[in-house]
């Protein structure tokens, strides 16, 4: 397995000889079709192949995509068998102790010149600057910069690693985030309140001054993972390039801004943002399934660009997921629970399901050793780092195989004591949450589905029915307590908790959880312990469609409502007869006329096999 790539194309070779590559010579606008065929590409069982568009309409550069999106590619993008060997490596080094005694030294003098060969290299070779277009010459047009899906403000540059240093410290940062442009010459800057660009960003603009920024497109593979890590501030994301290559990163001087970028990138932007400058920047449809909203955001001005003679642009299409950046969270995933580890020992593993996008559920599994230890773990969770943007929380114990959804799924539900096990809280959220009656913060729930120990209470039993009605049955006796609901799904599972899924009629009048004290009082429903409720036009039998909507748009301090060892949980749409004032962004769905268009050009296009018929 290769471990160390010299740079983007050096990677896109190995995926063509490993047959992860289709190249589609076919014409192709910017402008939603790429999109619509990686995302055709990306919903393909196993993520399908990652996709060079060799003959784009608007650009002479030929676009990347879906590179890592699948776990095949994501382990040859980081020169491992399976992500967990990344892990392994992490957790040999923070696991090292001190050298006791001369012998002891002598055998960690490998890992010590291991851990030199992470560190950045500086170099005069720089096929980023073969081609340099400077003030006048500048030009973002001319790149092939998609416009992903149809509400989108403008076109984004979506895969950039954006590279800043500390006007305090001089520490470098290279993070991801995206960048709308407005017009040939300037972008926005998409700085989350929680990053470290935006964190030096406020030291620029505390002291007044304009703040340089070089923007690499393009980067070995290793590097643009980096970007995307959730490091602690000041620890140098090149650095954990470096170690995921087991090669340092080659590092050259920006042509006009006092900055080093990665010498082996495709493109690189050079500018600075003006403190006091901020511009509207969004819509744009993220990876949470939905439209984030528009914002103020820093303008990033570009005085210079650079790339190679042949460049190959990268991009990443987000949406719901399925989509490539799962794959990117998957490695994130693995490579950081030794570190979470370190922290909270009694972590044997965790699992952030895909439908959580990233920040809204994560189950973890416990070496439980005392009462309370699950909700201790909880609140210590909440406090680290990243992890305290996380919405809901799972505890499990470590027999639990995380890796078997279904078993995880029933495990909770035969286990918990919905009176007891329930914890709701409030705290911090990401800035991407919209469920939350105010930005930023909002509720959050945790669940303890470990063993009672024995100097714990027993849980209470509950009784299970002999047998199930239909759910056109089930459906009729739904409806005497409510006309507003359409549809009904009981979840086909053997637990002491049953689940039945509603959909439901809003119409702005009244609020979906209004609903709950008759649906606890109906006496034909007394055997189900948890409702879920759904829009109208939700399919209850898309599973993966039904856990997308109820880890998204639920507050739990506001969408859960319990009696007796029993919920019901609102997952509808939320507005003002629900006490939400915000904006509710809408679902990302493609252009019905580009996904037609793709669909009637799937054999010219190549992609005929991966269409759904």
């Amino acid at each position: 397995m290769k471990t160390a790539y010299k740079n983007l194309q050096d990677f896109v070779r190995t995926l063509e000889q490993h047959g992860e590559l289709l190249r589609i010579q076919a014409p192709v606008s910017r402008d939603l079709e790429i999109t619509e065929i990686t995302d055709i590409m990306c919903k393909s069982p196993g993520g399908g192949k990652a996709l060079l568009f060799e003959n784009v309409v608007e650009s002479p550069f030929p676009v990347l995509t879906n590179a890592f999106g699948s776990e095949k590619r994501m382990c040859m993008a980081l020169g491992v068998q399976h992500l967990d060997e990344l892990a392994a490596r992490v957790r040999r080094f923070i696991e090292v102790e001190p050298p006791k005694s001369l012998a002891q030294a002598v055998r960690l003098l490998p890992l010590g010149l291991d851990l030199f060969r992470f560190i950045p290299r500086k170099t005069r070779t720089a096929p980023c600057q073969e081609v340099i277009r400077r003030g006048a010459d500048v030009d973002l047009n001319r790149l092939p910069i998609l416009k992903c899906w149809p509400k989108d403000g403008g076109p984004f540059v979506t895969l950039p690693v954006v590279i800043t240093q500390s006007l305090k410290t001089g520490k470098r940062n290279a993070g991801m985030y995206r960048l709308q442009v407005y017009d040939g010459k300037t972008t926005g800057m998409h700085w989350h309140i929680h990053k470290d660009g935006s964190h030096y960003f406020q030291e620029y603009r505390a002291a007044g001054k304009p703040m340089p920024v070089a923007v690499a497109i393009g980067t070995d593979p290793a590097t643009t993972y980096a970007a995307t890590a959730p490091l602690p501030r000041g620890v140098d994301e090149m650095i954990l390039s470096g170690f995921i290559r087991r090669a340092p990163v080659p590092l050259t001087r920006a042509v006009t801004v006092p900055l080093e970028v990665p010498a082996e990138a495709e493109f690189i932007l050079e500018g600075y943002v003006d403190p006091k400058e901020l511009r509207v920047e969004g819509p744009f449809g993220d990876h949470t399934g939905y439209y984030s909203l528009t914002d103020l955001y820093p303008v990033f001005h570009v005085t210079a660009v650079t790339y190679r003679r042949n460049p190959i642009y990268p991009a990443t299409i987000v949406g719901r997921p399925p989509m490539e950046d799962c794959y990117l969270a998957k490695t994130t995933e693995r490579l950081f629970l030794p570190l979470l580890q370190t922290v909270l020992p009694e972590i044997k593993d965790y699992w952030l399901p895909w439908e959580g996008v990233f920040h809204n559920i994560t189950v973890v599994a416990l070496h439980k050793e005392y009462p309370g230890h699950a909700r201790k773990v909880m609140s210590a969770l909440w406090g680290q780092g990243q992890m305290s943007f996380c919405k809901a929380l799972v505890m499990v114990d470590a027999s639990v195989d995380l890796t078997r959804p279904r078993a995880v799924l029933e495990t909770v539900l035969n286990t918990v004591d919905l009176e007891r096990d329930l914890y709701i809280t409030e705290g911090v959220l990401d800035v991407l949450d919209h469920s939350a009656p105010e930005p930023l913060f909002g509720g959050k729930v945790g669940l303890d589905a470990t063993a009672r120990l024995a100097s714990e209470a027993p849980r209470p039993l509950r009784s299970r029915p002999a047998s199930w009605p239909k759910d056109d049955d089930i459906l009729r006796d739904v409806r005497t307590v409510s006309e507003r609901f359409t549809g009904c799904l009981r979840l086909d599972l053997d637990v002491a908790n049953p689940v039945l899924l509603l959909n439901v009629v809003k119409d702005g009048t009244v609020s979906a959880r209004s609903l709950a004290p008759a649906l606890f009082d109906a006496e034909p429903l007394r055997p189900f312990a948890v409702f879920i409720l759904y829009d109208r036009d939700i399919s209850l039998q898309d599973g993966s469609l039904v856990l997308w909507k109820l880890f998204n748009n639920v507050d739990p301090l506001r969408d859960i409502v319990r009696r007796g060892g029993r919920v019901v949980v609102d997952a509808t749409k939320k507005g003002p007869e629900d006490g939400h004032l915000r904006p509710w962004p809408e679902d990302i769905v493609m252009d019905p006329e580009v996904a037609a268009r793709v669909r009637r050009r799937a054999r010219e296009l190549g992609i005929d096999a991966y269409v759904k018929s």
